[in-house]
C-alpha cells in the first residue's frame, strides 16, 4: 500500500457492485487503498478478476463474486460471501447499471424498459436490503448509490434510464429516513459524463461518433471537460468515511459544472 494514502477506511468491509470496470473499479480500488476489504460483484468475471488483481498487487484485500446483483439470489450471494470472508458489511456502493435503450418511446420494447429498471433500480433496492440487514445490528453503515445527472432532468429517448435514475434519488432519500435511526447514512452521487466505456456504448446506440459525444459533453460544462472515474471515487471515499458522518439523504452532482433548469 502507498503509505501516503489515507487509511480512513481501515477495518471497513465494502461491497461494490459493477466493480469490474469504470466507476465501480475506481471506487473499489480507492476503498482498498484507504484500508477497506472489498467485495466486488458483476456479471463479467474476467473484468472482476482484473480489478482484484490490481487491488491485491497494491497490497489490498479483495473478493470477487460473479453474478447478477439485481436478482434476490445474486444480491444475497455477494453479501453472504463478503461476510464469510471479511465480516459484516459496513459499506455498500450500488454502482452496477446499464445504459438501456436509446429511442423514442414509440419505438421501444417493454423488455428494454423492464431490464433497465431491474438492473438500475431494483438491483440497488435488493442490495440495500441485504446491506441494511447486516448494518442494523452494528448500528453503523454507509450506502452510496451511483445515480446520474439524468436523474435530475428530462433526457429525450432515454425514458428507461432516466426514470430509473430519478427513482434512485427517491430510494436514497427514503432509505436515509428509514435507516437513520440505526446510524446508517444513505447518499447518492450523480455523475455527468465520465470517461468510461459507457460513453462509447451511448455513441454506438445513438449512431454518432464517440468524439462528438465527448466534445459535446465537455462543451456543455463550465470547466470544459468531463469527469474521470477517480473523481467519483474520491467523493465516494469521503462519503464512506467518518468525515461524512452527518451527511445523509443528499444527491451530489459531479459533472464539471453542467446546470439544467
Amino acid at each position: 500500500m502507498d503509505s501516503a494514502v489515507s487509511t480512513r477506511l481501515n477495518g471497513r468491509v465494502a461491497v461494490v457492485t459493477g466493480g469490474g470496470a469504470g466507476i465501480g473499479a475506481a471506487i473499489a480500488e480507492r476503498f482498498a487503498r484507504e484500508g477497506a476489504c472489498v467485495a466486488i460483484g458483476g456479471r463479467r468475471a474476467a473484468l472482476l478478476e482484473e480489478t482484484r488483481g490490481r487491488i491485491v498487487d497494491a497490497g489490498g484485500s479483495c473478493l470477487t463474486v460473479a453474478g447478477d446483483c439485481a436478482t434476490e439470489e445474486g444480491a444475497a450471494a455477494i453479501f453472504a460471501q463478503a461476510k464469510e470472508r471479511f465480516g459484516p458489511v459496513d459499506l455498500l456502493v450500488n454502482n452496477a447499471g446499464i445504459a438501456g435503450p436509446t429511442a423514442p418511446i414509440w419505438e421501444q420494447q417493454f423488455a428494454g424498459w423492464e431490464e433497465t429498471l431491474r438492473i438500475n433500480l431494483s438491483g440497488p433496492w435488493l442490495c440495500a436490503r441485504e446491506a441494511a440487514r447486516q448494518m442494523m445490528p452494528l448500528a453503523r453503515g454507509r450506502i452510496i448509490n451511483i445515480g446520474s445527472m439524468s436523474g435530475k432532468r428530462p433526457l429525450a429517448n432515454r425514458t428507461p434510464y432516466t426514470s430509473a435514475k430519478m427513482g434512485l434519488v427517491g430510494l436514497t432519500k427514503t432509505l436515509a429516513v428509514e435507516l437513520g435511526a440505526f446510524n446508517i447514512n444513505v447518499n447518492c452521487i450523480s455523475p455527468g459524463a465520465v470517461n468510461t466505456g459507457r460513453l462509447a456504448e451511448i455513441a454506438r446506440a445513438a449512431n454518432v461518433p464517440l468524439e462528438r459525444v465527448l466534445e459535446g459533453a465537455a462543451a456543455g460544462a463550465a470547466l470544459k471537460r468531463i469527469s474521470e472515474p477517480a473523481d467519483i471515487a474520491a467523493l465516494a471515499a469521503f462519503l464512506a468515511s467518518d468525515e461524512a458522518s452527518n451527511i445523509t439523504g443528499i444527491d451530489i452532482t459531479v459533472d464539471a459544472g453542467v446546470w439544467f433548469s
